[in-house]
């Protein structure tokens, strides 16, 4: 057995009375500050592997790759969805190892707010960018959050759930993607500024600003308020990717405003009637978003703007069939499950449609259509063993449809 004395750490040579902690192991020691000095090498190392597991990812996913993936779950929208591929590949391109020693250039991220009308694909075109690129990805609503000190939730809690997704790893969270719902919910109630405090409109649009920009953020891993003891988590968001969604209802009437008063004269008044105005938010500007009461700073840290079309019946009708989680191969799943088969008659998809239409509730629609029609079937199919195949009708489509209470949503709109 060694003296005490000629006990030595198996790494860097020191004596037992020169370090703290000397552990000893089968055949060597290790000391504190080799121990310490080890998990700082990891961390590098670690750190490095997936920056460049995010660079290989992204040399295989060019544009055009993404928005083919993006065409698999989401129907027409090829605007909306052209710009997040380029935007998604541009910075995740940036957080390349190589980027960032050319010419001491440094890359800004570009954030990134989609404008369009419930239902038409916003949360679904976030999701499905996140899944395609395999990042931490997190749903917040920004209807919640208030200023903080006030009831409500404060804007850190947007990255609380973001490390949630992460699994609590702050390397992998600092590299995800937020999609922030509902943005336009803390719009301030008039074009100037506010006299008076505006806690869950301005308010919350000012503390977004240092998230956008990027800066360290302490991060309560469990919730702000329920939790005051804990020990706060540093992130720094200047790699994170925010997209923001918001119906904006009512923009296209500040747009068509903007867009007559810009037409005066002759040779305006003939560009005016080449206007689209079945749809106004094709013609978005940042004008447009300081009008209905985004403040000025917080448009800047959202540089990209992009918006979704309306949707139209054949839209509408390519949705509820052809995407990878159609509506239609959803139902017909839920009942091959239990060894039953589903048939559709083609009349009753635009009869689905047409419903859809008149109720102006976009895709989410569809489904509360087919839920209505197919409801009698769900329940009654599991319990009755002899039942092997099913054929919705017309007929069967519209008796279901007209005993629903839903089809008074026609007199209310």
């Amino acid at each position: 057995m060694k003296n005490q004395k000629d006990i030595k750490c198996s790494f860097c040579g020191r004596d037992k009375s020169e370090t703290l902690v000397l552990i000893a192991g089968i055949t060597g020691h290790i000391c504190d500050q080799c121990i310490s000095q080890a998990q700082t090498i990891v961390q590098e190392e670690m750190s490095e592997k997936l920056k460049h597991t995010i660079s290989s990812q992204m040399n295989l996913l060019k544009p055009l790759e993404i928005k083919k993936f993006l065409d698999q779950y989401v129907i027409g929208q090829d605007d909306a969805k052209k710009v997040l591929s380029v935007a998604v590949y541009n910075h995740y391109k940036r957080l390349a190892p190589k980027t960032k020693k050319q010419n001491d250039v440094e890359l800004e991220k570009s954030n990134i707010i989609m404008v369009g009308e419930t239902g038409t694909g916003k949360t679904l075109l976030a999701r499905s960018i996140a899944k395609l690129i395999n990042v931490p990805f997190c749903i917040a609503d920004a209807t919640v959050l208030t200023e903080a000190g006030y009831v409500g939730e404060d804007v850190e809690s947007i990255l609380t759930r973001l490390l949630q997704a992460a699994d609590y790893d702050v390397a992998a969270a600092e590299r995800g993607i937020v999609y922030i719902d509902e943005i336009d919910k803390i719009a301030r109630k008039g074009d100037n500024p506010s006299i008076t405090r505006d806690v869950s409109g301005e308010g919350v649009q000012q503390a977004l600003l240092k998230l956008l920009e990027g800066s360290q953020v302490n991060v309560p891993p469990q919730g702000g308020r329920k939790h005051p003891e804990q020990k706060m988590i540093s992130i720094n968001t200047s790699n994170i990717l925010f997209i923001c969604g918001g119906a904006f209802d009512g923009i296209d009437k500040k747009i068509a405003r903007r867009l007559q008063a810009q037409a005066i004269g002759y040779a305006a008044a003939k560009d005016a009637d080449d206007i689209d105005k079945n749809n106004y938010l094709q013609y978005i500007s940042p004008q447009d978003l300081k009008s209905f009461g985004l403040i000025p700073e917080l448009i800047g840290r959202l540089p990209v703007i992009t918006f979704l079309n309306p949707l139209d019946k054949d839209v509408l009708r390519r949705i509820l069939t052809e995407p990878k989680n159609a509506l239609i191969k959803q139902y017909e799943k839920l009942f091959e499950m239990e060894e039953i088969t589903l048939n559709i008659e083609k009349s009753v998809f635009n009869f689905i449609v047409e419903k859809a239409m008149e109720f102006k509730l976009g895709a989410r629609g569809l489904r509360s259509i087919c839920e209505l029609i197919m409801l009698d079937f769900m329940y009654e199919a599991p319990s009755d063993k002899g039942v092997k195949d099913i054929t919705i009708t017309l007929a069967y489509a519209k008796s279901k449809l007209d005993k629903a209470s839903i089809n008074k949503l026609k007199v209310a709109s």
